[in-house]
């Protein structure tokens, strides 16, 4: 699925993976959003994949956490980690339980920040995300990104 969301997006995603590095602004290769899960062992739009992320306020530390895919540039996957805090101060959808949390907590994908994860830097697949979740994060990102 192309979206209007590709054009605004250039320069707002933050590349992760290849070790505890620094985020770094990401080429301005095409977006392409896509629902295309399949557990193979291959991380795949539509799944919930576990992988190192950045912390935003200071990008030399992060940790393991889920995110869910929501396409790809490239040879890179986008996606937008996922978070068991509701925080109203913050662009956030509720995704709800899923086996990717072993405690069965409500998800919430934070949609204002994207994410570029190398495939080679997933750790492990979670679960594939329903397709009603995986549309309401994508509209979520589209809003979150809207440009005036």
């Amino acid at each position: 699925m192309r979206s209007g969301l590709i054009g605004g997006l250039r320069g707002l995603v933050r590349r992760i993976g290849g070790g505890r590095r620094p985020s770094m602004d990401a080429a301005d290769a095409e977006l392409h959003i896509e629902y295309s899960p399949c557990l193979d062992g291959d991380p795949d739009p539509g799944e919930v994949v576990w992988t190192w992320v950045p912390y935003e306020e200071d990008p030399a530390q992060g940790k393991d956490r889920p995110v869910v895919i929501i396409g790809r540039q490239g040879e890179n996957l986008l996606g937008v980690a996922l978070t068991s805090k509701s925080h109203a101060n913050e662009m956030q959808v509720l995704v709800g339980p899923g086996p990717w949390d072993h405690d069965g907590r409500r998800s919430y994908a934070k949609v204002k920040r994207l994410l570029l994860v190398d495939p080679q830097q997933v750790r492990r697949e979670g679960a594939v995300l329903e397709r009603v979740h995986f549309d309401d994060v994508v509209a979520g990102v589209r809003r979150a990104h809207r440009r005036p």
